[in-house]
């Protein structure tokens, strides 16, 4: 397949073992958007220590004293970590909006939505980010043939259902292969 002809969108790249920078180790991303000029994506898989209710307190948003506050806000990534996005299923009608190829993925970066989730009245299956990864043109497809990235496709099971610590094992399940038995080293003969 020539890079030319590799389409990522609606896709997740799985971390190999031998990827030890702890920033994207053992990560799943989420492919946003992927063409001639780069690739952008959003880890799905790396829980920061705080929930949903942090975001509503910093932008003062009031939310329902029954929402459920365990569910954390993710790192997706180390350029603008203070920038929100949130992935769900196609819903509702917000500011501002983009619905994946698939049509099984919304990211919306609106206002709007986080006020609905703080009411109880937003996407049922959300995921909150901060921040996003990129690489400039060709560069990911560079670290996929250094053997950096395994492509999975989208299952929406991954994203909205897995448990977030157990997603890396799950997308490698998806291909077949238990990650946690892949060798980190390379082999000799």
């Amino acid at each position: 397949m020539s890079d030319t002809s590799l389409r990522l969108e609606n896709h997740f790249l799985i971390a190999m073992p031998a990827l030890n920078n702890p920033m994207f180790a053992r990560s799943v991303i989420y492919i946003c958007e992927h063409h001639d000029k780069g690739t952008i994506g959003l880890i799905i898989n790396q829980p920061l220590a705080y929930s949903w209710t942090y975001i509503f307190d910093q932008l003062h948003i009031t939310y329902d004293k029954t929402l459920n506050t365990s569910k954390p806000l993710l790192f997706g990534g180390p350029i603008q970590s203070d920038r929100g996005f949130v992935l769900h299923r196609p819903s509702g009608n917000w500011s501002s909006s983009l619905t994946s190829s698939s049509q099984e993925v919304t990211i919306t970066t609106s206002r709007d939505i986080l006020q609905a989730i703080a009411k109880s009245e937003g996407p049922e299956d959300a995921v909150i980010v901060l921040g996003y990864v990129g690489w400039d043109s060709k560069q990911l497809e560079q670290e996929i043939k250094d053997n950096i990235w395994l492509i999975c496709p989208f299952t929406s099971e991954l994203l909205y259902t897995v448990p977030y610590t157990e997603r890396w094992n799950k997308a490698g399940l998806t291909l077949g292969i238990n990650m946690d038995q892949l060798i980190t080293g390379e082999g000799h003969a």
